[in-house]
């Protein structure tokens, strides 16, 4: 297949989830025999903070402009066999219309950010990257996040006909069992931006533990943390981490902490990719709790679950031989069903049957309609 993507970003993994997903999909696409191409809007925000400059096997479009690369994305629409827009698209409103607006190509809308998506419908706010029209225009539409209740809210709020989950995944080429490093040692670790709705479980999973545990050390790895931030003297902290440096930094600490984003949580069935990229790096795995977490890890013997600061304290407890065997397994069912490998076997299969029940018009009654 020829698959043209029109993203957020993939070449800066910098405060964002979607570069390192993409780069997994884009690599083992490749590595299957089909075509890629991704157009990203070349911001400021990210070109700061680039860390991949082309896209291997492929090709990466980096444009100024929409008007600059409208006629070679028109062209390589035409020619494609499956087309994406995804969520936070800078240009997402006019890439659908190119999609929609062409014969062959399937039409596929990949949400990376179903609960903010929801969350600001519920609210009656407006959503930036879906147009008037929803996404009745789209064969299929991706979720970053399962769960029936969100496919419903999907069909009834946006038109969505076909829908499926295409969750996260890690790429054990990249995260895999390194050589732990001394200035990443510490008895509790996390790596994420930092995010308001994530601040008061990270407070009760990680701050309070670090304040009552003094005698332990404690390591932030992230971006965006503003300067009221809760530290202590053994909490410690390294700006963004490039995705080459994620092996070393969950292979070094004892235990790494995984947080949801609030709405994500709410939802459920949500695992983000950074809590699959520890499990492949061999590093134990402690996180809160959400519905269908038992989908992906096995509490108890894949995963530790917290809900508070005994929980966390708790599992700072547990010995080392019983860390061992629960990353080791961990990881086990990782490699097996949540690798970059296995989901692009699994859009794949997502796209030969949308191909299979073929494209649609939109429905008469949605068509002309404000979603």
């Amino acid at each position: 297949m020829k698959i043209v993507i029109f993203g957020l970003t993939i070449s800066s993994s910098w405060g964002n989830g979607h570069a390192t997903l993409w780069r997994g999909l884009c690599k083992n696409l490749v590595r299957m025999g089909h075509d890629v191409v991704f157009y990203e809007r070349d911001v400021p925000y990210y070109a700061g903070a680039r860390d991949l400059y082309e896209l291997p096997g492929g090709r990466l479009e980096l444009y100024t402009s929409w008007e600059t690369i409208r006629t070679r994305a028109r062209s390589d629409v035409s020619d494609a066999d499956a087309a994406f827009v995804t969520s936070y698209c800078p240009d997402g409103l006019v890439a659908t219309e190119l999609v929609a607006d062409q014969e062959k190509a399937l039409r596929i809308f990949y949400d990376l950010d179903t609960p903010i998506t929801l969350a600001r419908l519920r609210a009656g706010d407006d959503v930036p990257y879906i147009g008037p029209r929803g996404l009745v225009d789209f064969d299929l539409v991706l979720s970053f996040t399962g769960g029936g209740r969100v496919f419903d809210e999907f069909r009834s709020h946006l038109g969505a006909r076909r829908i499926d989950a295409l969750y996260g995944h890690v790429d054990p080429e990249i995260h895999r069992p390194v050589a732990p490093q001394p200035h990443y040692r510490a008895q509790l670790s996390y790596l994420g931006t930092y995010s308001q709705d994530r601040q008061q479980t990270l407070q009760s999973l990680f701050v309070e533990p670090a304040l009552r545990r003094r005698d332990l050390r404690f390591l932030i790895g992230g971006a965006q943390y503003p300067p009221d931030f809760p530290w202590s003297p053994n909490i410690y902290f390294v700006r963004h981490l490039p995705p080459s440096e994620h092996a070393a930094f969950f292979g070094s600490s004892r235990m790494t902490l995984n947080i949801t984003r609030k709405a994500m949580a709410e939802m459920g069935w949500c695992p983000s990719g950074r809590l699959f990229e520890a499990a492949a790096c061999g590093s134990p795995l402690l996180s809160d709790t959400w519905q269908g977490i038992d989908e992906f890890f096995e509490p108890g013997a894949e995963i530790v679950l917290a809900s508070d600061e005994n929980d966390a304290l708790a599992a700072l407890e547990i010995g080392d031989q019983e860390l061992r065997t629960i990353a080791q397994r961990a990881r086990e069912r990782t490699l097996c069903q949540h690798s970059s490998t296995r989901r692009a076997e699994q859009l794949i299969g997502l796209l030969e049957g949308a191909k299979g029940a073929g494209r649609h018009e939109p429905a008469p009654e949605l068509a002309d309609q404000e979603i």
